[in-house]
């Protein structure tokens, strides 16, 4: 087929996901995938939801052979105009709630934190003391 230097948008790429016209972008590039939909060893579903958006990372994922790379030639269309595919958001974590959920005041935490190690050591000494003596 050969791309002839043709240079299409996002939204024209976009219009061709059907199983009797399909489409895909990959590497910046454009494929017409229609005829070979049937002998797509992973089946016609697989090509078709990658329609309509950059299928980069759909392809790559899987780890394609380098004789399927070399057949991607023939199904050459053209070039996706890369101005139109929109950017990829950066993942942002959920915030998280605050550790002190219970609103008990830092001070109270604090002294907590301090005192209940000192009771369980001053009750191993205890224990320690009155088994030895008995």
């Amino acid at each position: 087929m050969g791309g002839d230097g043709k240079v299409f948008t996002l939204a024209q790429v976009s219009e061709h996901n059907t199983p009797k016209d399909c489409w895909l972008i990959i590497d910046g590039k454009v494929y017409d995938v229609t005829n070979f939909l049937e002998d797509h060893p992973g089946g016609d579903e697989v090509l078709l939801s990658a329609t309509g958006k950059d299928a980069t990372d759909d392809f790559e994922d899987v780890g394609h052979s380098i004789i399927a790379r070399e057949m991607m030639a023939e199904y050459h269309v053209g070039e996706i105009d890369v101005s139109t595919i929109p950017k990829k958001k950066a993942y942002t974590p959920p915030k998280q709630p605050h550790y002190n959920q219970d609103k008990t005041s830092q001070f109270i935490v604090k002294l907590l934190q301090f005192l209940v190690p000192l009771a369980i050591l001053g009750l191993a000494v205890g224990v320690r003391i009155y088994t030895k003596s008995s």
